[in-house]
């Protein structure tokens, strides 16, 4: 029997360390700094100030109105983002499944608003969102229908944001929904041809679980980067009006420099409501997925 050398028996760990170090640096280590924290009234002045308070942040936190107002406001806007987007998406790639010679030029057009700066894009839609000058009230007055604050309101701001990041999304899942589509083997709805399958009936019963590994993996990434949304949210509203449209970021966000550890506090609650969510995912849904 060969006897491993000393470096074939180290090979493994030295050809890992590189990940594993920069994993340890840049999440490990992070959180658990993240969690340190949010046990300490921390002075970022003067560190000699910073006192331990135990669980007085994670009390202080769900004590708090404005609190749970950045709560819903995340949940409104994860659900609308992640249905209306994976929806749209694969209405999108349904269409441009069928031939023609228009498709390439769609998938560009459709695909663009995804590689455009959100800083720019923000900014064009908040020029289109204005209530006396701006292009969706122009439109809106040349069908006679009732005109909009948009950003402007507490009442529709939140759903203007929505807007924005269903627009700059909807051409990436598109995409991947259209690859994915084109991964279904034509023999199966050959099949179902011979059987006088209806269309509804090929559409739930052979492409959407056919499909299903992509939608779950489209789930699954937008809603963590949904209850995360932070950006759009920055330079649209900054928040407002009224906290209208403060997320749970924007919110940890708003204590960076007055209360690093309620602001730490608050990192880790959306850590873990994430981590429960993508838990519940994978515990309901995964079982669902169709791996061929």
């Amino acid at each position: 029997m060969h006897k491993l050398t000393i470096w074939e028996r180290i090979r493994p760990y030295v050809l890992v360390a590189p990940a594993m170090t920069g994993i340890i640096l840049f999440v490990i280590y992070p959180i658990l700094h993240l969690i340190y924290l949010s046990f300490f009234k921390y002075n970022l002045i003067n560190k000699a100030k910073s006192k331990f308070i135990g669980w007085d942040n994670y009390h202080q936190i769900f004590t708090r109105e404005d609190f749970y107002k950045a709560l819903t406001n995340t949940v409104v806007y994860t659900v609308s983002v992640v249905v209306v987007t994976m929806v749209l998406a694969l209405l999108m790639a349904l269409w441009l499944h069928r031939k023609s010679r228009w498709n390439a030029i769609v998938q560009a057009g459709i695909f663009t608003p995804h590689i455009v700066s959100i800083v720019s894009i923000s900014l064009v839609w908040m020029w289109m969102m204005e209530p006396n000058v701006g292009f969706l009230n122009y439109l809106l007055k040349a069908f006679h229908l009732p005109t909009s604050a948009w950003i402007q309101s507490s009442h529709s701001a939140l759903m203007s944001v929505i807007i924005v990041s269903v627009w700059q999304a909807i051409g990436y899942y598109t995409l991947i929904i259209s690859a994915a589509l084109q991964s279904v083997p034509a023999s199966i709805y050959e099949a179902a041809a011979l059987d006088n399958a209806s269309r509804s009936k090929v559409f739930f019963k052979i492409t959407l679980p056919m499909i299903s590994p992509q939608l779950f993996f489209i789930l699954v990434i937008m809603t963590i980067g949904s209850f995360k949304v932070f950006d759009t949210v920055q330079i649209m509203t900054g928040g407002g009006p009224n906290g209208a449209t403060s997320t749970l970021v924007y919110y940890i966000y708003s204590f960076r420099t007055t209360n690093i550890g309620y602001a730490s506090a608050s990192g880790v609650v959306l850590m873990a409501i994430i981590g429960l969510l993508t838990f519940v995912y994978f515990r309901l849904l995964s079982t669902k997925v169709h791996y061929q």
